[in-house]
């Protein structure tokens, strides 16, 4: 399964671990789990649930039937990257539009722009694209981060992996 939710990428991966360590080890209810997110990470509540479901995507954490958990375990930045490109919508798209020429992030955003679900886009048909915007370049700093692409001043590109 892809999941949409993408928060803003941190300067350092330690902030995906301080996430990370803010899922319980007991299962808990998606609000206390978002509300226990949003507080230790100083986010909104709204903001503390893409964070778990982010952590959900990249294997740190998981549902079961009492609630979310957070899974034990080191991780590699390539498993990382793999879960990333896996299971994050959008990630896997972003990455191909990206060339061994560095391109802008409107440039990915225009070759990403046809998988934009049309439902988004009558959902919001005033915003859907800034919003999309925005989630591309989330995608292209967290890429950078996974050590699947570099950037280049304001330019991405693509890092043989």
């Amino acid at each position: 399964m892809r999941r949409k939710p993408v928060p803003p990428a941190p300067d350092s991966l330690d902030r995906l671990w301080e996430a990370h360590r803010a899922v319980p080890l007991i299962p808990g209810s998606e609000d206390d789990c978002c509300g226990r997110l949003a507080k230790r990470l100083d986010v909104t509540p709204d903001e503390g649930r893409d964070w778990l479901v982010f952590c959900q995507s990249l294997g740190l954490a998981r549902e079961t039937s009492r609630g979310f958990e957070r899974i034990r375990g080191d991780w590699t930045t390539g498993e990382l990257r793999d879960e990333f490109v896996d299971h994050v919508f959008g990630a896997r798209e972003v990455l191909d539009a990206l060339g061994d020429d560095p391109q802008s992030p409107t440039a990915v955003f225009d070759a990403f722009e046809p998988t934009v679900p049309n439902w988004e886009r009558h959902r919001d048909p005033e915003g859907w694209e800034s919003r999309w915007q925005t989630r591309v370049e989330r995608l292209l700093d967290w890429a950078v981060l996974f050590g699947a692409a570099a950037r280049e001043e304001d330019r991405y590109v693509a890092v043989e992996t």
